[in-house]
């Protein structure tokens, strides 16, 4: 990654924000924000809580849009065994472990789960759990879980991105875990320019968004750059 093209596109970036006023992410701030309020792991009533935490009054688009129902399906496995799905998730906010191997393991997880899911429902059309190998849904989980140190994932975003970085490795596959490393170091690079931030924080309104530190910043830096 060339730092010098970054720090341009930072620059730029800038620029785009205080000449665009109306620019608006900031229904993502809102579902983080219900995420926060809502999830609980401990909860007796999982099924509720999964619900309550992935809400917005702007879209649904994050888990629903044709051809693409994660939570849909995500209740339909918590209705079915609702123990293994906390168990899921448990492992995949733990950050003692290795995120690729948590991410990989929530995968064969959600699919073990639609196995399950289809033996008892042996009519159900049903035949994807949408937690597959594009990450983009787990990715999210990540994000509101965890806003400071993680941010969604779309691969074919993140090649377009490190090449007009300059970089000399672009990915030619999947690979979540550089990704977030990516993210994280050009949000440092983001918040040597503190007007940015600020650019941001004022457009927030705290009965509504999430006002803490989040990488959602960088996703739109990124979203703005490709």
């Amino acid at each position: 990654m060339n730092l010098q093209k970054l720090n341009n596109a930072i620059g730029e970036y800038k620029a785009f924000l205080k000449s665009n006023p109306r620019h608006n992410p900031y229904w993502k701030w809102e579902s983080l924000k219900t995420f926060q309020e809502n999830w609980d792991i401990d909860t007796t009533d999982f099924g509720s809580m999964f619900d309550q935490s992935l809400q917005n009054s702007h879209t649904r688009r994050l888990w629903k849009r044709e051809n693409y129902a994660p939570k849909e399906m995500m209740l339909k496995f918590i209705d079915l065994n609702s123990d293994y799905v906390r168990f899921a998730f448990q492992d995949l906010f733990n950050e003692n472990k290795d995120i690729e191997n948590r991410i990989d393991r929530f995968v064969f997880y959600c699919g073990e789960m639609l196995r399950e899911y289809k033996a008892k429902n042996p009519l159900s059309i049903e035949n994807r759990h949408f937690h597959d190998d594009n990450y983009e849904i787990i990715s999210f989980y990540l994000a509101f879980r965890y806003p400071d140190l993680y941010t969604p994932y779309h691969f074919e975003s993140f090649k377009k991105l490190m090449h007009k970085l300059g970089s000399l490795d672009v990915p030619k596959v999947n690979d979540i875990g550089r990704y977030f490393k990516v993210m994280r170091t050009i949000f440092n690079f983001i918040k040597k320019d503190e007007e940015i931030l600020v650019v941001h924080q004022e457009r927030l309104d705290e009965r509504k968004h999430f006002m803490g530190e989040t990488l959602l910043v960088v996703e739109d830096f990124c979203g703005w750059m490709v």
